[in-house]
């Protein structure tokens, strides 16, 4: 019997605070963990949970706290931070009762990533995670990209009309490389609500930003990195301004780099962050888990 192509939502109690999830494909097939991006949702990994789930994975997609259906934080300068994240992926593995995990991550998801295989904030972590796929994502990242990223993440627009927050979707996330217009129509509306005045605003909490106000350096993790010795792949937008060609460099040298347990793919015509919903983009990543898993 196939796998369910057709996702099950979760809700459930981690760590204090209500998070959301989907679940993919057969509850006893090996796992993957797919972690969304600073303030997108976990429907933006729809494509490849479908690409694992037909290949026989079980992929769980969860919305970070004070994104899409999970709970916003009612103490955001203590909770937005990866620390946190970190406490709420530890209490997600408890709840579901899992062991391995093969972990994909696309920005703040992939460095979510590598402080639970550091095992440095959750130590029960590392012996869970037994693959880390970062998509465009490092131990250190650009002043200027996050510097962008937190003018624009900070002060969320509105707009009178859906078309109309598609249309910035398409213009902010155009690094993200091509998307069929069912895809962007799917973004938009996956990551859409409402105000009180009517108008449409993206999915998130605005507070979620104070991760780079009240904790400086939050995304500066090299001590997380260097204790890695799982296998890593990374996925590199070849356009990216937030992962710098040298610090991919330095990475080859450092931490799991050191230990040859490192491989480095440019995706070409994407920047910050591919979207990983092409075969292109997608078979790399299976093949890298399929290897780790053997």
């Amino acid at each position: 019997m196939s796998a369910p192509l057709i996702p099950t939502s979760h809700y459930a109690e981690l760590a204090g605070r209500e998070i959301h999830w989907l679940e993919w494909g057969a509850a006893d097939a090996p796992v993957v963990i797919a972690w969304h991006g600073l303030a997108r949702t976990g429907r933006d990994m729809d494509e490849l949970a479908q690409h694992f789930a037909a290949r026989g994975f079980r992929v769980i997609c969860p919305d970070t706290i004070g994104r899409g259906l999970s709970q916003w934080s009612p103490l955001p300068d203590e909770e937005y931070q990866l620390s946190f994240y970190a406490k709420l992926a530890n209490a997600l593995c408890d709840e579901l009762r899992l062991g391995r995990v093969h972990w994909v991550g696309t920005s703040m998801g992939g460095a979510i990533g590598m402080v639970c295989a550091s095992g440095l904030f959750e130590p029960r972590m590392k012996a869970r995670i037994a693959s880390l796929t970062l998509n465009d994502n490092a131990p250190q990242l650009a002043e200027a990209a996050i510097e962008r990223i937190r003018a624009y993440a900070g002060q969320p627009p509105s707009f009178d009309t859906v078309a109309e927050l598609e249309a910035f979707f398409r213009t902010v996330y155009k690094p993200y490389g091509w998307l069929s217009d069912a895809q962007w129509r799917r973004l938009t509306e996956s990551s859409t609500r409402r105000l009180p005045d009517g108008r449409v605003t993206p999915h998130y909490d605005p507070a979620m930003v104070k991760q780079f106000s009240a904790h400086d350096n939050d995304y500066l993790i090299w001590p997380h990195y260097d204790a890695i010795e799982v296998p890593v792949l990374c996925l590199r937008g070849a356009q990216s301004d937030l992962v710098l060609p040298e610090v991919v460099e330095a990475m080859r040298h450092r931490g799991p780099g050191a230990l040859g347990r490192l491989q480095v793919i440019e995706i070409q015509g994407c920047g910050h962050a591919p979207a990983l919903n092409v075969p292109e983009q997608l078979e790399p990543i299976e093949g890298f888990i399929r290897a780790a898993g053997r």
